[in-house]
């Protein structure tokens, strides 16, 4: 198998432009928001809400999204979230002086909302693109494309905001969401057979629950990023320490931002070419708390420099992890449970990111910036260590 192995599948390079010029526009929206409401309040718990206003839809819709992606027309589906999020862009970029911080929570309410759609299908949809052997070197190369839709997106999202203003980066996401419809518009993959369709009623939707609680090694890793990252979202506190404390203004936003993403792109890049990882459970344990540490140096830090090798770092390492729980996951799922097991997936990965900005808020407010990101690196490592010792599954885990 070569490097470019998954590239073979015109399927899999339009789900691949999809999913990542998606990430694009999230990530430009990220930015814009983050630096809107800092200005309109300038409080650290407003800035971690965007954190609260994103995750309450994972709540209530992930099992149902799981569901449907289970047993309707996934291409149909998917091609919908991004039309939906493209209209919610076009609002916000239009809303003018009715932007207000209301306004942009229940904007991004309705974009997370497609966006816990969108998350099952994809990964649902992934292994229908490729062969199971090609699987692990697709799923390294969506990694290197995603992340580097993540340190793009906010690089360009600074630059624009310092020239122009907030309203073209609105744009950009409502366009970034139309181009991504497209690409999933152009991703043929197999219908449900009748057979392996989700069930309707209770049992189908938390069908996909009872196997994650089932496979305990599925169940350890989904905790162990829970968990762990639930502590260690610093990036929502990125606008505090571009102002206060390394005082760099919006360009030195977008880089700082962009960082965790380029050590993520770098490191699913080398992934991709060197292989499989044989003694995984071990180094996903490793890296997460290397996560851990990167993140305390980061708060600890005064340089801009040093703060962007940290937060480089931050992202090699979360890119392993990243890289190893999916290919868990998809290899250990039936194809006609993976809708719902990524929703489980999906909101335990969206309730750590996003619960981590709402933590990191209220952390900010009640200790001060840099010792709530301290508190949370040191926490991201006991509970790393924790769960390495309580899983033996996990730590004997080979790929």
């Amino acid at each position: 198998m070569t490097a470019y192995a998954a590239f073979q599948s015109r399927n899999y390079r339009f789900l691949m432009a999809g999913a990542s010029i998606s990430m694009l526009g999230q990530q430009m929206l990220g930015v814009v928001v983050a630096w809107d409401i800092y200005h309109m309040t300038r409080s650290a718990l407003d800035l971690g809400n965007v954190g609260l206003a994103q995750v309450i839809p994972v709540f209530l819709f992930t099992f149902v999204a799981g569901h449907i992606a289970d047993r309707y027309d996934r291409r149909r589906t998917v091609v919908t979230t991004q039309l939906s999020a493209a209209a919610v862009g076009l609002v916000l970029a239009l809303s003018g002086e009715f932007r207000g911080i209301w306004t942009i929570y229940g904007c991004l309410f309705l974009i997370a909302t497609a966006r816990a759609f969108q998350w099952p299908v994809t990964s649902s949809m992934l292994p229908q693109t490729v062969p199971m052997e090609h699987l692990t070197n697709a799923i390294s190369w969506n990694g290197s494309a995603r992340e580097l839709a993540t340190m793009t997106g906010p690089a360009i999202a600074g630059i624009i905001i310092a020239t122009w203003g907030s309203e073209p980066v609105y744009f950009g996401q409502a366009i970034c969401s139309l181009i991504s419809a497209f690409c999933f518009f152009n991703v043929h993959v197999p219908s449900h057979p009748e057979d392996t369709r989700a069930q309707p009623g209770w049992s189908g939707f938390v069908e996909g629950l009872q196997f994650v609680w089932r496979e305990k090694v599925i169940l350890s890793a989904m905790s162990l990023d829970l968990l762990a990252v639930l502590f260690g979202g610093a990036t929502a506190l990125m606008p505090i320490f571009a102002e206060e404390i390394l005082h760099v203004g919006a360009q030195g936003l977008g880089w700082l931002q962009a960082a965790p993403a380029l050590g993520a792109t770098l490191m699913s890049l080398a992934l991709a070419h060197f292989g499989t990882i044989a003694k995984a459970g071990r180094v996903l344990l490793g890296s997460v708390i290397a996560f851990g540490v990167a993140t305390i140096v980061f708060a600890l830090s005064s340089n801009f420099l040093l703060s962007l090798l940290a937060l480089f770092l931050l992202g090699v390492f979360d890119a392993i992890s990243v890289v190893l729980r999916i290919s868990l996951v998809q290899m250990r799922t039936p194809s006609h449970l993976r809708g719902r097991v990524s929703a489980v997936n999906a909101l335990f990965i969206t309730s750590s990111n996003q619960w981590g900005a709402v933590e990191s808020g209220v952390a900010a407010s009640l200790m001060g910036t840099v010792p709530s990101v301290v508190f949370g690196g040191v926490m991201t490592i006991l509970i790393v260590t924790g769960i390495g010792w309580a899983s033996r599954s996990l730590r004997e885990w080979r790929n």
